[in-house]
Formats: C-alpha cells, structure tokens, sequence
C-alpha cells in the first residue's frame, strides 16, 4: 500500500486541507510555500492515464476549490498547479496527485527552463503526433 493510500485510510496523519467522498486535500510535508497542498483521489490510480475521466472531473474540482482557498484565505496572489506524471517527470509518490503550489510574487520560485525548437523539429513532433 502506498503513503498515500495509508494517508486516506487514517494510518498516517496529515494536515486535512479537503476531503469529500472522493477526494483528499492535504498539505504536503515539504512545501515550495506555506499552504502547499496535494489533491488526491481516494481510489489509488498510479498516474493521470489510469484514471476514470469521472473521476478525474471530481479530482479537477477539488484543485480549483483548494486554489481558491489559498488565494482567499491565505493571502496569495496565484497558484501553480503541477502533476508530475512517471518517476521520470518526478513523480515520487505512485499515486496519482496534483500539486497546488501558493505564489507570491518574489517568493524565488520559477519555472522550468524553455526551450526552443531547432529547424524542422516542430513539424517531425507535429508528424508524429498526427499518426
């Protein structure tokens, strides 16, 4: 069973944020902010591809709520929302979650570097993507 599951199940204690019958909100034990927050479904799913598009409506609604809370309650002024999908995208946890990450301008937090494409690289992944 993973630490998630364990979380939902009670066996290990977290800082509930949300909860629903199908869903579980809870502040993540190292935040990139104060109020940093992992939305999980409460049936395990490993990543964003085994979910039931259902399921994923119900778990989308939740990270909209706690977004607004972080922005109503806690003060700030936006919020990223980031899945890492597969221990190669960073995934530590093998269960699917979206992180809801509070941001103040100036908190030293930046996204990851951007890259262009080199001549006729758009159009072989454009290719590819249309097989």
């Amino acid at each position: 069973m993973c630490i998630f599951c364990k979380i939902i199940n009670h066996e290990i204690p977290c800082h509930q944020v949300y909860e629903d019958d199908k869903v579980l909100a809870f502040l993540d034990i190292n935040p990139l902010n104060p109020g940093h927050t992992l939305v999980v479904p409460k049936k395990h799913y490993s990543d964003l591809e085994e979910i039931s598009d259902e399921d994923l409506i119900d778990l989308i609604l939740v990270v909209k709520k706690v977004g607004l809370l972080i922005k109503e309650k806690l003060g700030f002024a936006g919020y990223n929302v980031s899945q890492n999908n597969g221990e190669v995208a960073g995934q530590e946890v093998p269960h699917l979650h979206f992180h809801v990450i509070p941001r103040r301008e100036g908190d030293g937090l930046s996204p990851w570097p951007r890259r262009g494409y080199k001549a006729g690289e758009a159009e072989e992944v454009i290719k590819k993507l249309e097989s």
